[in-house]
């Protein structure tokens, strides 16, 4: 029974979140709350009710959030059951555990956090994993098969499916999403949970907690006759049947091996009597003054972010940002780098495509976050969805008022590039996707118009940049602010009084 339930809610949870992610028609608006219960993000966000119900659900029935909650650890429970599906004969078995390496990695992980450097952190918490996996592999396939539908339907007349453009987010973030998915996915194909047991921070603290669960899976070693039925079922590899024991700390509450037990000594059970694994307590409580530590120095370092800029090629007057934009509520770049891991819902949701996932944009700590990229789109003036989807605390809700002002960036332009300047022909095209009118267009020579701007009212939507026509470096481009401000109110211009003395003609 316990296992039933355990599938039924790994299943409806695994399908829906992974289907957030996929979804590109807006039909999950209203699920941003899908994402704010996973265990890191709450963390980041500072949701401590929703980190204190895991920890508590933790201690009371054992790691049920691995079990049911993550998609990273029901996504290997799906690739393990396609494995047992092609090869029937496959078994697993008891494995000693790693705690070395497992708490060796909590402890860099943490580490690396408090000093101000996220992106160990965003490679290795299982939601964010799971969302590159989505957004850069699921995702494309998803759209293909809606593709081939819109296709076949479009053609009997039926358009409930229609066309939708495929495209590559990044290549680094294609190239960590493919890594991602074929090395957890192998090691789940081979080993069942070991990654959760070895790798995965999330996993390791978890597990520390689950050591002393009131709820917990052991072994009536009366009756246990050490057939092993038990331990061949278990894909975390923590039940040796010979010494009768259950490691606590790497069960993941899967339930398999409660219904092939011939003899039911293997029970789920409440209260904290036999089959406790006895925890090395030295270990755990020198690496907890350890990381103490290490957190009161890091108070003293400041966080820095490195803006790298890209190589670029001299066919007009080149320029070069210095700083990149973030997204709207993100308050900073700093802000952006404590908080966001890479998980990219906010870019998936994305309806103008203007987020894209950085390389070195915001330094090393800043890889795969979002930046904003205007070769392919700009930040919709009323557009706040990023802001409301979220899960991290990274990007701060924002009312549509409180968007309007947002300085983002701040505009700049490059006469020397400017067509109306080099061709001497007609353009305007900024000007006219200025929604704060920060670019207008003033008298220039042979009844020719030309924009200027006016910084202080400029909102960084980033309209202009990705409308000019110059190439390979715009005439007009968007200069980030590391720290969002406010954008100065836009005074609309005079309205001279007209007097006719007759009808006007």
């Amino acid at each position: 029974m316990l296992k039933k339930l355990r599938v039924l809610f790994a299943v409806v949870m695994g399908a829906v979140i992974t289907f957030y992610f996929l979804d590109f028609a807006g039909l999950t608006t209203g699920w941003p709350n899908l994402a704010r219960i996973q265990f890191v993000p709450a963390l980041l966000a500072g949701s401590f009710g929703i980190v204190l119900i895991l920890l508590v659900a933790t201690l009371l029935f054992g790691r049920i959030y691995c079990s049911v909650i993550c998609p990273m650890g029901i996504f290997q429970d799906v690739v393990a059951w396609i494995a047992k599906r092609i090869n029937r004969k496959k078994h697993y078995r008891y494995t000693r555990e790693k705690r070395v390496l497992r708490y060796g990695v909590l402890g860099i992980v943490v580490l690396a956090f408090l000093l101000g450097a996220t992106v160990l952190l965003s490679l290795l918490d299982p939601y964010s994993a799971f969302g590159r996996m989505g957004v850069n592999v699921f995702r494309p396939v998803y759209l293909a098969v809606n593709n081939l539908l819109a296709w076949v339907f479009n053609s009997f007349g039926n358009y409930t499916f229609y066309h939708t453009d495929i495209y590559v987010l990044s290549m680094a973030s294609l190239f960590i999403g493919l890594l991602t998915f074929c090395g957890i996915g192998w090691l789940a194909w081979k080993y069942g949970r070991t990654w959760c047991n070895t790798v995965c921070p999330v996993g390791t603290l978890l597990g520390f907690l689950s050591r002393y669960s009131f709820g917990r899976i052991r072994i009536e070693a009366d009756a246990c006759v050490s057939c092993g039925l038990c331990e061949r079922q278990c894909k975390a590899g923590c039940i040796d049947s010979k010494a009768k024991k259950v490691d606590q700390s790497r069960c993941v509450d899967c339930y398999n091996c409660l219904s092939v037990c011939h003899k039911h000594s293997i029970k789920y059970g409440l209260g904290w009597k036999k089959g406790r694994k006895t925890p090395e307590k030295p270990v755990d409580t020198s690496k907890r003054q350890f990381v103490a530590t290490v957190g009161a120095l890091s108070l003293l370092l400041p966080n820095k972010v490195l803006a790298q800029g890209k190589a670029v090629v001299k066919a007009n007057k080149s320029w070069q940002r210095e700083h990149p934009l973030s997204p709207p509520g993100s308050q900073s770049a700093e802000h952006l780098l404590k908080h966001c891991t890479a998980c990219h819902l906010c870019v998936t949701k994305c309806p103008s495509r203007v987020l894209k996932p950085a390389f070195m944009d915001y330094g090393l700590g800043g890889m795969m976050q979002p930046k904003m990229d205007f070769g392919h789109g700009f930040c919709n003036f009323d557009c706040t969805v990023c802001t409301e989807v979220c899960p991290n605390g990274a990007l701060l809700p924002l009312t549509k008022e409180e968007k309007h002002k947002l300085q983002m960036g701040r505009v700049v332009f490059v006469r020397e590039n400017c067509i109306v300047n080099t061709d001497e022909t007609s353009c305007g095209a900024c000007s006219e996707h200025c929604p704060t009118q920060a670019v207008t267009m003033i008298p220039y020579k042979n009844g020719l118009t030309i924009p200027s701007v006016n910084p202080d009212i400029c909102v960084g939507c980033g309209g202009c940049e990705y409308v000019c026509p110059v190439r390979p470096f715009r005439a007009i481009y968007i200069e980030g602010n590391p720290v969002h401000q406010e954008a100065k109110p836009f005074q609309e211009a005079e309205k001279k009084e007209v007097i006719l003395d007759d009808f006007g003609f």
